[in-house]
């Protein structure tokens, strides 16, 4: 035993991890995940997943002798008999709000910096599915204290699921039970106490283990190649940097947990199939599927079959899913485009993917919009504008914005892939004027150091692979659009100097070696 875990050690301290600031918010996401489990655990032995009706007794007296359910009244109990109930309650919520953030912004890293590319692509589909299944336990805990604001949020999701032609009402008595709200807190209490966990159990394992057998990506600079990883011992190094970083994770969610208030559902009072909360509004990682629904114009529906087709229900659905279905499988979408079959262990800087950047920007412009109309009734309160005029502009801006964003990205980088490769080759200017032999002023640029050279200088460009014909010597139309599409995804790049990519020295008029 005693052997094997000297391996083990001796096995840890010889890998290395490069150190950026990137890789932080995977330790985040763990601290939260963590967090989650912990607070989790304990509030399951005070919490009654029931919709039985009783008769409120506890110590909150304007819900004295109120009927409720076995649900909100153990969440009440929690809050307000437990001691550090209503802390560890909030503590829970607050770390499910931040997981999804730290999920969506470790996505952006690895999309914008090309770490999804062979051999991690099977990584960036667990740290999607993370997401959704990060998604699903917020969706199911958001609801399980039965007070009103979720009961809106489950009645909103209850017209949906019926909205849906053909299996709807069957899909709305499985997810209910019956008829609304039927044992809606005992279904939604199975997915976020027993899926949901295991979900992000296994999910986690799989990265870990991926993570483990494909060597970290690092980006480039001097000494650092595709066959070695340049940073500091995985242990115990590495290991104390997590460890002090969750410890502050942890510790700034205690702090937000004890000072401000969330889901405080006194306020909201039990759920009443009836009624409904005014103002509500969905946790803030849904918001994009409720503005989804708000942008789609009223009246889009027709029958078919003797059924009534809502296209305002199916049309959202459809463009969310597409949209979701495009984010996981672009690194796919991408290697099949440029049939690169290589590996890649550096990092591209964004701008140096000019195509690739401004697609990702193109993409959180659509996401924005989407996540902005979820409270577009809450921004007409605070402008003072009409809901419609609101609804309108995001409309517009949905098709139009994310178009705008993808140009305008483009030409910002190719604009910063100019700027480096002036620096490249010219150096800083110092605002020096000197005088040549011949008569003529120049002024003296600074070189750049070896660290800036590596890191300002692009890589070699990856040529669009050309058509290929099958065997019999025809080119098929798919591939023929593979070849159209690589030819505009690689036009994306300033040619840089050879002496920018082999660190040559540089000479060129105007930039006097001496003085």
């Amino acid at each position: 035993m005693g052997g094997a875990i000297a391996a083990a050690r001796k096995e840890l301290r010889g890998r290395s991890v490069p150190l950026h600031w990137t890789n932080l918010f995977g330790v985040i996401t763990v601290a939260s995940i963590a967090v989650l489990f912990i607070t989790g655990i304990l509030l399951m032995f005070v919490y009654t997943p029931s919709s039985e009706p009783v008769t409120y007794q506890g110590h909150y007296a304007p819900l004295f002798d109120r009927e409720v359910s076995r649900a909100f009244d153990s969440v009440m109990r929690v809050s307000f008999e437990v001691p550090g109930g209503l802390l560890l309650r909030q503590l829970h919520h607050w770390s499910a709000l931040i997981l999804p953030a730290s999920i969506m912004i470790q996505l952006l890293v690895t999309f914008f910096t090309g770490a999804f590319r062979r051999p991690r692509r099977g990584s960036w589909v667990m740290l999607f599915l993370l997401l959704i299944v990060a998604l699903a336990g917020g969706w199911s805990g958001y609801a399980l204290p039965d007070d009103m604001l979720s009961g809106s949020g489950l009645r909103i999701v209850n017209g949906i699921t019926l909205g849906i032609p053909v299996i709807g009402t069957w899909l709305s008595s499985v997810l209910f039970g019956g008829e609304f709200p039927g044992r809606i807190i005992e279904n939604l209490n199975l997915i976020h106490v027993l899926i949901v966990p295991v979900g992000i159990v296994v999910l986690i394992a799989g990265r870990a283990r991926a993570a483990y057998k494909n060597k970290p990506p690092q980006f480039a600079a001097g000494g650092r190649e595709e066959n070695n990883v340049v940073g500091v011992p995985l242990f115990p190094n590495a290991v104390m940097r997590a460890g002090g970083l969750s410890a502050i994770v942890v510790g700034l969610l205690v702090l937000m947990a004890t000072l401000v208030t969330i889901s405080p559902i006194w306020a909201y009072g039990p759920s009443d199939p009836g009624g409904a909360s005014a103002g509500s509004q969905p946790d803030w990682y849904t918001g994009f599927l409720d503005g989804a629904l708000r942008l789609v114009p009223s009246g889009w529906e027709f029958e078919l079959f003797d059924r009534t087709w809502t296209v305002a229900l199916l049309a959202p659905l459809a463009v969310v899913g597409l949209f979701l279905l495009l984010v996981v499988l672009y690194p796919f979408l991408e290697g099949w485009i440029a049939q690169d079959k290589t590996e890649h262990h550096i990092l591209d800087r964004p701008r140096n993917t000019a195509n690739r950047t401004a697609t990702g920007v193109a993409g959180m412009m659509f996401f924005g919009v989407l996540w902005l109309a979820g409270s577009a009734d809450v921004l007409a309160l605070v402008f003072q504008a009409s809901f419609e005029s609101i609804i309108g502009s995001l409309q517009v801006t949905l098709i139009i914005g994310p178009v705008l964003a993808f140009f305008t990205t483009q030409r910002v980088c190719l604009a910063l892939q100019r700027k480096d490769r002036d620096l490249v080759r010219h150096g800083y200017e110092t605002g020096r004027i000197v005088r040549m032999p011949g008569g003529e002023y120049v002024e003296i640029h600074q070189p750049l150091d070896e660290f800036e050279r590596w890191r300002r200088a692009m890589p070699a460009h990856q040529h669009a692979v050309e058509a290929r014909p099958d065997e019999k010597g025809h080119l098929s139309r798919v591939e023929r659009a593979r070849a159209w599409l690589a030819t505009r995804f690689f036009a994306d790049r300033i040619d840089s100097a050879p002496q920018a990519i082999t660190g040559e020295p540089l000479t060129e008029i105007g930039t006097p070696s001496e003085g």
